[in-house]
């Protein structure tokens, strides 16, 4: 294999410099063939430390030898402990990016929502599917939130889910509603709700316990 074009050498001699393509040519001259190969195996022992790098990648010095190869447009005739090749592969372009061909129905929700929703549809125990759909309906919810200031109802949440899934998920609106299934912090809230209640009641204990020792002072008395 033969490097071609000038691409590969001007990219080498970025990370070895111009010195470097200097010997490179010094040794192309060389005609005893033993003598290219201990200057060759010298020149490799200095590219190795000018590209301390290459050390972390796996045959780095087979590597630093394709390298040195290259560089010298593929014409370097040395015995060299590894079979030399030009690497044509710094030439080659580089691979197409795959880009999603279909957009979001909603792009407030994205398209990984969809993709769940798909997955839910697969379900075929009852219980499975009406869990997806509240965990699905939350992620909407949050989404939409995010996306857009206004605040949106469980009717069109549970809406846009039987569409993007042709009909196939659905659920009873008023039990959604009646349960905050699709808020988020619910847990939060009833949370909170019973630590403020188990507020009041410590303290209605304190003004008890205090109104039981203004009587029992006063009986004292």
């Amino acid at each position: 294999m033969e490097a071609s074009t000038s691409f590969k050498q001007d990219l080498l001699l970025r990370e070895y410099g111009r010195n470097v393509q200097d010997l490179v040519n010094h040794i192309l001259k060389i005609e005893d063939r033993g003598e290219r190969t201990r200057l060759a195996q010298l020149l490799i022992n200095l590219m190795a430390k000018l590209n301390p790098q290459l050390r972390d990648t796996q045959d780095y010095q087979q590597k630093l030898w394709n390298h040195l190869y290259v560089m010298s447009g593929s014409q370097l005739d040395v015995d060299a402990p590894y079979p030399l090749s030009a690497m044509e592969y710094l030439n080659d372009k580089p691979q197409p990016l795959s880009y999603p061909l279909s957009t979001p129905k909603y792009k407030h929700y994205g398209q990984n929502v969809e993709l769940l929703i798909k997955r839910a549809t697969e379900l075929e125990d009852e219980k499975e599917r009406e869990a997806a759909i509240v965990s699905i309906g939350k992620l909407m919810k949050t989404l939409y939130r995010s996306y857009n200031k206004d605040s949106i109802t469980d009717d069109v949440i549970l809406s846009d889910i039987k569409q993007l899934s042709n009909g196939k998920l659905s659920m009873d609106l008023a039990y959604i509603e009646s349960n905050n299934l699709f808020e988020s912090n619910v847990r939060g809230q009833q949370d909170g709700g019973g630590r403020q209640q188990q507020s009041r009641d410590n303290r209605g204990g304190d003004r008890n316990r205090k109104n039981s020792r203004s009587s029992s002072n006063q009986r004292n008395k």
